[in-house]
Protein backbone atom coordinates (compact mmCIF):
# COMPACT_ATOMS: atom_id res chain seq x y z
CA UNK A 1 0.00 0.00 0.00
CA UNK A 2 1.26 3.46 -1.02
CA UNK A 3 0.36 6.91 0.31
CA UNK A 4 1.69 9.98 -1.30
CA UNK A 5 3.64 12.57 0.89
CA UNK A 6 1.44 15.97 1.47
CA UNK A 7 4.71 17.94 0.66
CA UNK A 8 6.38 17.25 -2.44
CA UNK A 9 8.77 19.82 -2.62
CA UNK A 10 10.63 18.10 0.20
CA UNK A 11 13.71 15.86 -0.23
CA UNK A 12 14.77 12.62 1.52
CA UNK A 13 18.20 11.40 2.05
CA UNK A 14 20.51 10.66 -0.78
CA UNK A 15 19.70 7.69 -2.95
CA UNK A 16 22.93 6.13 -2.75
CA UNK A 17 22.28 6.71 1.01
CA UNK A 18 19.14 4.65 0.97
CA UNK A 19 20.53 1.95 -1.30
CA UNK A 20 24.05 1.33 0.82
CA UNK A 21 21.62 1.42 4.25
CA UNK A 22 19.30 -1.11 2.36
CA UNK A 23 21.53 -3.03 1.68
CA UNK A 24 23.40 -3.00 5.54
CA UNK A 25 19.91 -4.31 6.56
CA UNK A 26 19.88 -6.99 4.11
CA UNK A 27 23.15 -8.22 5.58
CA UNK A 28 22.48 -8.00 8.72
CA UNK A 29 19.17 -10.75 7.85
CA UNK A 30 21.48 -12.68 5.56
CA UNK A 31 25.48 -12.71 5.40
CA UNK A 32 25.20 -14.43 1.60
CA UNK A 33 24.46 -10.61 0.55
CA UNK A 34 27.62 -8.88 -0.88
CA UNK A 35 28.00 -5.30 -2.30
CA UNK A 36 30.69 -4.90 -4.88
CA UNK A 37 32.41 -1.92 -5.98
CA UNK A 38 34.20 -0.54 -9.62
CA UNK A 39 36.57 1.88 -7.84
CA UNK A 40 33.35 4.20 -7.20
CA UNK A 41 33.12 3.55 -3.49
CA UNK A 42 33.12 6.99 -2.58
CA UNK A 43 30.80 7.95 -5.13
CA UNK A 44 28.28 5.78 -4.19
CA UNK A 45 28.58 5.51 -0.22
CA UNK A 46 29.69 1.75 -0.65
CA UNK A 47 32.82 2.24 1.61
CA UNK A 48 30.19 2.35 4.73
CA UNK A 49 29.70 -1.23 3.75
CA UNK A 50 33.17 -1.69 3.49
CA UNK A 51 33.56 -0.38 7.16
CA UNK A 52 30.35 -2.07 8.85
CA UNK A 53 30.73 -5.35 6.88
CA UNK A 54 34.29 -6.05 5.54
CA UNK A 55 33.82 -9.46 4.60
CA UNK A 56 30.34 -8.95 2.30
CA UNK A 57 32.84 -5.95 0.41
CA UNK A 58 34.75 -6.74 -2.88
CA UNK A 59 36.72 -3.78 -4.31
CA UNK A 60 37.19 -4.78 -8.00
CA UNK A 61 38.74 -1.49 -9.22
CA UNK A 62 38.10 0.16 -12.78
CA UNK A 63 37.09 -3.00 -14.38
CA UNK A 64 33.48 -3.61 -15.07
CA UNK A 65 33.38 -6.38 -16.92
CA UNK A 66 34.86 -8.32 -14.41
CA UNK A 67 33.29 -7.01 -11.31
CA UNK A 68 29.85 -8.45 -13.15
CA UNK A 69 31.66 -11.90 -13.54
CA UNK A 70 32.69 -11.92 -10.12
CA UNK A 71 29.41 -11.00 -9.24
CA UNK A 72 27.92 -14.01 -11.44
CA UNK A 73 30.56 -16.59 -10.04
CA UNK A 74 29.34 -15.56 -6.71
CA UNK A 75 25.96 -16.20 -7.37
CA UNK A 76 26.25 -19.86 -8.76
CA UNK A 77 27.90 -20.26 -5.01
CA UNK A 78 24.49 -19.01 -3.90
CA UNK A 79 25.49 -15.30 -2.95
CA UNK A 80 23.71 -12.61 -3.36
CA UNK A 81 25.81 -9.71 -5.35
CA UNK A 82 24.78 -6.24 -5.60
CA UNK A 83 26.74 -4.00 -8.13
CA UNK A 84 27.14 -0.46 -8.43
CA UNK A 85 29.29 1.98 -11.42
CA UNK A 86 27.42 4.72 -13.24
CA UNK A 87 24.67 3.87 -15.71
CA UNK A 88 27.23 3.31 -18.95
CA UNK A 89 28.95 1.18 -17.25
CA UNK A 90 26.69 -0.58 -15.77
CA UNK A 91 25.10 -1.64 -18.85
CA UNK A 92 26.60 -1.44 -22.72
CA UNK A 93 30.28 -1.55 -21.41
CA UNK A 94 28.96 -5.02 -19.63
CA UNK A 95 26.56 -5.72 -21.91
CA UNK A 96 27.64 -9.42 -22.77
CA UNK A 97 28.95 -10.40 -19.32
CA UNK A 98 25.17 -9.29 -17.94
CA UNK A 99 23.70 -11.47 -21.18
CA UNK A 100 25.98 -14.66 -20.70
CA UNK A 101 27.27 -14.74 -17.15
CA UNK A 102 23.99 -13.52 -15.73
CA UNK A 103 20.75 -14.34 -17.53
CA UNK A 104 21.97 -17.20 -19.47
CA UNK A 105 24.10 -19.10 -16.84
CA UNK A 106 20.58 -18.87 -14.64
CA UNK A 107 22.47 -16.39 -11.85
CA UNK A 108 21.18 -13.47 -9.95
CA UNK A 109 23.16 -10.24 -9.81
CA UNK A 110 21.71 -6.81 -8.71
CA UNK A 111 22.95 -4.23 -10.44
CA UNK A 112 23.02 -0.39 -9.36
CA UNK A 113 23.62 1.58 -12.19
CA UNK A 114 23.72 5.21 -11.12
CA UNK A 115 23.07 8.75 -12.45
CA UNK A 116 21.08 8.07 -15.44
CA UNK A 117 20.45 10.65 -18.00
CA UNK A 118 20.64 14.06 -17.21
CA UNK A 119 21.47 13.10 -13.57
CA UNK A 120 25.12 12.78 -14.49
CA UNK A 121 26.01 16.53 -14.47
CA UNK A 122 29.39 17.80 -14.91
CA UNK A 123 30.51 13.67 -15.65
CA UNK A 124 29.28 14.79 -19.18
CA UNK A 125 28.36 12.62 -22.48
CA UNK A 126 31.20 9.81 -21.67
CA UNK A 127 29.09 8.92 -18.66
CA UNK A 128 25.41 9.61 -20.07
CA UNK A 129 22.89 6.90 -20.31
CA UNK A 130 20.59 7.28 -22.62
CA UNK A 131 20.21 3.57 -23.79
CA UNK A 132 20.11 1.53 -20.78
CA UNK A 133 16.52 0.63 -20.38
CA UNK A 134 16.44 -0.50 -23.88
CA UNK A 135 19.45 -2.47 -23.93
CA UNK A 136 18.49 -4.11 -20.45
CA UNK A 137 14.88 -5.17 -21.56
CA UNK A 138 16.14 -7.25 -24.45
CA UNK A 139 18.03 -9.74 -21.80
CA UNK A 140 15.13 -12.61 -21.49
CA UNK A 141 13.68 -12.78 -17.71
CA UNK A 142 15.24 -9.47 -16.44
CA UNK A 143 13.82 -6.81 -14.52
CA UNK A 144 14.14 -2.80 -14.60
CA UNK A 145 13.38 -0.48 -12.42
CA UNK A 146 13.17 3.10 -11.72
CA UNK A 147 12.38 4.75 -8.44
CA UNK A 148 11.36 8.26 -8.45
CA UNK A 149 12.02 8.67 -4.54
CA UNK A 150 13.70 7.54 -1.27
CA UNK A 151 10.96 5.28 0.41
CA UNK A 152 10.72 3.30 -3.16
CA UNK A 153 14.47 3.09 -3.65
CA UNK A 154 14.56 1.75 0.04
CA UNK A 155 12.20 -0.69 -0.99
CA UNK A 156 13.07 -2.02 -4.53
CA UNK A 157 16.47 -2.64 -3.22
CA UNK A 158 14.87 -4.76 -0.42
CA UNK A 159 12.36 -6.59 -2.48
CA UNK A 160 15.13 -7.70 -5.72
CA UNK A 161 16.76 -9.52 -2.91
CA UNK A 162 14.20 -12.52 -3.03
CA UNK A 163 14.09 -13.21 -6.33
CA UNK A 164 16.77 -14.73 -8.47
CA UNK A 165 17.95 -13.19 -11.99
CA UNK A 166 18.83 -10.15 -13.56
CA UNK A 167 17.53 -6.85 -11.90
CA UNK A 168 18.66 -3.51 -12.99
CA UNK A 169 18.33 -0.62 -10.82
CA UNK A 170 18.48 3.17 -12.13
CA UNK A 171 19.07 5.68 -10.15
CA UNK A 172 20.31 8.93 -9.03
CA UNK A 173 22.59 9.35 -6.74
CA UNK A 174 21.60 12.25 -5.27
CA UNK A 175 18.41 13.61 -2.96
CA UNK A 176 15.32 13.50 -5.05
CA UNK A 177 11.92 15.38 -3.75
CA UNK A 178 9.80 12.89 -1.96
CA UNK A 179 6.96 11.30 -3.79
CA UNK A 180 5.97 8.45 -1.19
CA UNK A 181 5.35 8.68 2.39
CA UNK A 182 7.98 6.29 4.39
CA UNK A 183 5.47 3.36 5.27
CA UNK A 184 4.55 2.85 1.37
CA UNK A 185 5.20 -0.49 0.06
CA UNK A 186 4.27 -1.84 -3.66
CA UNK A 187 4.37 -4.71 -5.81
CA UNK A 188 6.71 -5.75 -8.41
CA UNK A 189 5.54 -5.62 -11.77
CA UNK A 190 2.56 -2.97 -10.95
CA UNK A 191 2.30 0.29 -11.63
CA UNK A 192 0.96 2.90 -9.49
CA UNK A 193 -2.17 5.57 -9.93
CA UNK A 194 -0.97 8.67 -8.51
CA UNK A 195 -3.94 10.71 -9.72
CA UNK A 196 -7.04 9.61 -11.40
CA UNK A 197 -8.21 11.98 -14.66
CA UNK A 198 -10.61 10.95 -17.61
CA UNK A 199 -8.83 13.59 -20.21
CA UNK A 200 -5.11 12.93 -20.26
CA UNK A 201 -2.68 9.89 -19.18
CA UNK A 202 0.84 10.43 -18.18
CA UNK A 203 2.59 7.46 -17.71
CA UNK A 204 6.17 8.37 -16.07
CA UNK A 205 8.97 6.78 -14.19
CA UNK A 206 12.10 7.78 -11.86
CA UNK A 207 12.34 10.69 -10.55
CA UNK A 208 10.86 12.63 -13.31
CA UNK A 209 7.40 11.33 -11.59
CA UNK A 210 7.52 14.41 -9.36
CA UNK A 211 7.82 16.77 -12.83
CA UNK A 212 5.15 14.98 -14.31
CA UNK A 213 2.84 15.96 -11.07
CA UNK A 214 3.90 19.33 -11.41
CA UNK A 215 2.71 19.30 -15.44
CA UNK A 216 -0.56 17.69 -14.27
CA UNK A 217 -1.01 20.22 -11.37
CA UNK A 218 -0.57 23.23 -13.80
CA UNK A 219 -3.11 21.66 -16.63
CA UNK A 220 -5.77 20.22 -14.12
CA UNK A 221 -5.85 24.30 -13.31
CA UNK A 222 -7.04 24.99 -16.63
CA UNK A 223 -9.75 22.48 -16.67
CA UNK A 224 -8.09 19.29 -17.82
CA UNK A 225 -8.75 16.19 -15.89
CA UNK A 226 -5.21 14.51 -15.67
CA UNK A 227 -4.08 10.97 -14.95
CA UNK A 228 -0.75 10.23 -13.65
CA UNK A 229 1.13 6.50 -13.69
CA UNK A 230 4.41 5.40 -11.87
CA UNK A 231 5.71 3.00 -13.86
CA UNK A 232 8.91 2.43 -12.03
CA UNK A 233 9.19 -1.10 -13.05
CA UNK A 234 9.66 -1.12 -16.91
CA UNK A 235 10.07 -4.63 -17.08
CA UNK A 236 7.79 -6.29 -16.14
CA UNK A 237 5.22 -3.92 -17.81
CA UNK A 238 1.89 -3.49 -15.80
CA UNK A 239 -0.10 -4.53 -19.33
CA UNK A 240 -3.05 -4.49 -17.94
CA UNK A 241 -3.06 -1.14 -16.27
CA UNK A 242 -1.63 0.74 -19.62
CA UNK A 243 -4.86 -1.25 -21.44
CA UNK A 244 -7.26 0.27 -18.67
CA UNK A 245 -5.97 3.63 -18.27
CA UNK A 246 -5.46 4.52 -21.44
CA UNK A 247 -9.33 3.69 -23.34
CA UNK A 248 -11.20 6.56 -23.37
CA UNK A 249 -8.46 9.31 -22.93
CA UNK A 250 -7.80 12.11 -25.21
CA UNK A 251 -3.86 12.05 -25.16
CA UNK A 252 -1.59 9.31 -24.03
CA UNK A 253 2.40 10.67 -22.98
CA UNK A 254 5.10 8.54 -21.74
CA UNK A 255 7.88 10.70 -19.99
CA UNK A 256 10.88 9.62 -19.29
CA UNK A 257 15.27 10.64 -18.72
CA UNK A 258 16.17 8.23 -21.43
CA UNK A 259 15.92 7.70 -24.99
CA UNK A 260 12.36 7.73 -26.74
CA UNK A 261 14.12 3.97 -28.67
CA UNK A 262 13.37 1.51 -26.57
CA UNK A 263 13.06 2.51 -23.21
CA UNK A 264 9.06 3.46 -21.27
CA UNK A 265 7.90 4.86 -24.07
CA UNK A 266 8.37 1.84 -26.58
CA UNK A 267 7.22 -0.86 -24.02
CA UNK A 268 3.92 1.41 -23.81
CA UNK A 269 3.37 1.84 -27.47
CA UNK A 270 4.03 -1.52 -28.42
CA UNK A 271 1.06 -2.60 -25.77
CA UNK A 272 -1.12 -0.13 -27.36
CA UNK A 273 -0.89 -0.68 -30.92
CA UNK A 274 -0.51 -4.88 -30.07
CA UNK A 275 -3.92 -4.44 -28.48
CA UNK A 276 -5.49 -2.21 -30.74
CA UNK A 277 -6.01 0.65 -28.74
CA UNK A 278 -6.81 3.95 -30.32
CA UNK A 279 -5.44 6.66 -28.48
CA UNK A 280 -3.35 9.84 -29.73
CA UNK A 281 -0.17 8.91 -28.07
CA UNK A 282 3.51 10.73 -27.94
CA UNK A 283 6.66 9.80 -26.49
CA UNK A 284 8.78 12.33 -24.52
CA UNK A 285 11.99 11.99 -24.08
CA UNK A 286 15.17 12.43 -25.55
CA UNK A 287 15.72 11.86 -29.38
CA UNK A 288 19.00 10.93 -31.28
CA UNK A 289 21.34 13.21 -28.57
CA UNK A 290 24.60 12.28 -26.95
CA UNK A 291 25.18 13.30 -23.21
CA UNK A 292 27.37 16.55 -22.35
CA UNK A 293 28.82 18.16 -19.42
CA UNK A 294 26.87 20.71 -17.56
CA UNK A 295 24.86 20.98 -14.06
CA UNK A 296 21.73 18.09 -13.89
CA UNK A 297 19.46 21.32 -13.49
CA UNK A 298 20.91 22.84 -16.62
CA UNK A 299 20.85 19.53 -18.79
CA UNK A 300 17.21 18.81 -17.48
CA UNK A 301 16.30 21.58 -19.06
CA UNK A 302 19.09 21.44 -22.30
CA UNK A 303 17.26 17.99 -23.13
CA UNK A 304 13.54 19.16 -22.42
CA UNK A 305 12.67 16.72 -19.58
CA UNK A 306 11.30 19.84 -16.94
CA UNK A 307 7.44 19.65 -16.28
CA UNK A 308 7.40 22.56 -18.17
CA UNK A 309 8.58 20.36 -21.56
CA UNK A 310 5.78 18.26 -20.52
CA UNK A 311 3.44 20.53 -20.34
CA UNK A 312 3.92 21.65 -24.01
CA UNK A 313 3.93 18.18 -25.07
CA UNK A 314 0.29 17.98 -23.76
CA UNK A 315 -1.00 21.08 -24.72
CA UNK A 316 0.30 20.43 -28.30
CA UNK A 317 -1.66 17.05 -28.63
CA UNK A 318 -4.61 18.92 -27.14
Amino acid sequence: MYKLVENRSEKGKELRVAVVESIQELIKENDKVVAMEADLGGASKFTNIKKSNPENFIQCGISEANMIGVGCGLSSEGFIPYVHTFGPFATRRVYDQIYLSGAYAHNTINIYGSDPGFTVGPNGGTHTTWEDVALMREIPGSVIVDPCDETQTRWVVKELSKYEGVHYIRANRKNVRNVYTTDSTFELGKGNVLREGKDILIIVSGQLVSDALDCAEKLVEEGYSVEVIDMYCIKPLDIDLVLSESKGKKAVVTFENHSIYGGLGSAVAEVLMENGVNVPFKRHGVDERFGQVGTPDFLQKEFHLTADDLYKTVKSML
